[in-house]
């Protein structure tokens, strides 16, 4: 799209976007993670007695020490290419 809108062939904006802006395509297809039925119902439970707490103790979630948690999208492209995102080497 980019070619056409600027006018030039394919192969140039390819190379310029690649060499000169240093972005890449990459495939970024994410991997469900499926809970059985018993892990779905442990963390609603654990979210309502979070929940609780924090109604009786607005305060509560300043003494929460978190770790690190997987978080997964649902999005399920059909193809590797709508999959694919453009990427900078430099983060933004």
């Amino acid at each position: 799209m980019t070619a056409d809108q600027v006018g030039l062939p394919k192969s140039i904006v390819h190379e310029i976007v690649t060499t000169e802006l240093q972005v890449r395509k990459v495939c970024a297809k994410l991997v469900a993670k499926v809970l059985i039925d018993e892990q779905k119902e442990n963390r609603v439970s654990i979210s309502r007695e979070l929940l609780d707490h924090v109604r009786g103790n607005p305060d509560f979630l300043e003494q929460v020490i978190s770790s690190d948690e997987a978080w997964v999208f649902e999005y399920d492209p059909e193809t590797k290419r709508q999959s694919s995102e453009w990427h900078t080497t430099e983060p933004p």
